[in-house]
């Protein structure tokens, strides 16, 4: 049984034994007492065990061992079932996603991870120092969980804002090339996967604060609140990173216009300077005997300062006008 702990809480206060995950299944504990077992990558027959010993709803089951499930919570007589997806960059800018389903009754917690490698250990730890708020309830312990796994979702953001910002830099100096284009439409790609998967987090969160749902004590909901506004933040900060990726081929494209349309008004300038002498120099290149300049002493110097005070004009004409 891939059992990460399995312990039982009094007044938040923490049993020292751990409880067995046999099957037999267990009476109604009194008031102030619940159980948290937290499970990792079970098979079917291990949840089965788990169904029996704490009276789970079948389908809630089966959804459990799906890891394609999106985020929801569903009613199952007594008993809430949360389904929390996981983000997590490991190398790369690979996000692998993972799935944390969370079965909440009256004197039980159970929690079962799927593809996820942040354990909560450390979160349980937190947690058994913190008597007050473990008193609460089960109900805290699932806030505290959905509140971990949200603030996964930070680290991702940061990491792919970094990315951007030095791919707008880039942009800036110069047209991107196909390299970091790809690279531009994969980002894109992982961000709108990253909305479909994560999006309906902010829906199971409104229903934990705006609706009357077992388990969860009214006093409860603000915590609720705290984690869906998290999640928002996730989420608008992921459509602003892919709106900036969207504009960011556009914008290079639009500098890049820019500075071929430069290159191209140097270009013409330099052409029509070059005009002059080329055409002074055809006329007298076509070996006429009947030309009047052809005798005048100082009709070479005069054509040489011909083209050198037109060229000079253009030249600063075009400087003017700023295509030079």
């Amino acid at each position: 049984m891939p059992v990460v702990a399995a312990r039982r809480y009094t007044s938040g206060l923490c049993s020292q034994t751990e409880l067995a995950i046999d099957g037999t299944p267990r009476e109604p504990l009194p008031e102030g007492c619940f159980d948290w077992v937290g499970l990792a990558e079970p098979t079917a027959e291990e949840m089965e065990l788990l169904r029996v010993q704490f009276g789970l709803h079948p389908l809630a089951v089966e959804d459990t061992l799906n890891p394609n499930q999106l985020p929801k919570a569903e009613v199952y007589g007594k008993q809430l079932f949360l389904v929390a997806r996981t983000a997590a960059i490991e190398g790369g800018e690979k996000i692998d996603y993972g799935q944390t389903a969370i079965f909440l009754g009256r004197d039980f917690i159970v929690s079962v991870r799927l593809g996820s490698t942040r354990a909560h250990v450390a979160l349980r730890t937190k947690l058994e120092t913190d008597q007050e708020h473990l008193a609460e309830g089960a109900d805290y312990v699932a806030h505290a969980i959905l509140d971990f796994i949200v603030d996964g979702y930070e680290p991702i953001m940061e990491k792919l804002d970094l990315a951007v910002q030095a791919m707008e830099e880039r942009t800036i100096d110069a047209f991107p090339d196909p390299s970091t284009i790809r690279r531009i439409f994969r980002l894109r790609r992982q961000l709108r996967r990253f909305e479909r998967i994560i999006g309906p987090m902010d829906t199971m969160c409104e229903r934990l604060v705006r609706h009357d749902l077992p388990m969860i004590d009214n006093e409860a909901r603000v915590w609720f609140r705290d984690v869906q506004d998290h999640v928002k933040r996730a989420l608008a900060r992921a459509a602003s990173l892919k709106d900036t990726l969207a504009s960011l081929v556009e914008t290079a494209s639009l500098l890049e216009q820019h500075r071929q349309g430069e290159m191209t008004r140097q270009l013409a300038a330099w052409a029509a300077i070059l005009a002059v002498p080329t055409a002074i120099a055809g006329i007298y290149g076509m070996n006429f005997d009947v030309m009047p300049e052809l005798r005048w002493r100082y009709g070479y110097f005069a054509v040489l300062g011909a083209i050198a005070l037109t060229c000079g004009g253009l030249w600063y004409r075009f400087r003017r006008i700023g295509w030079l």
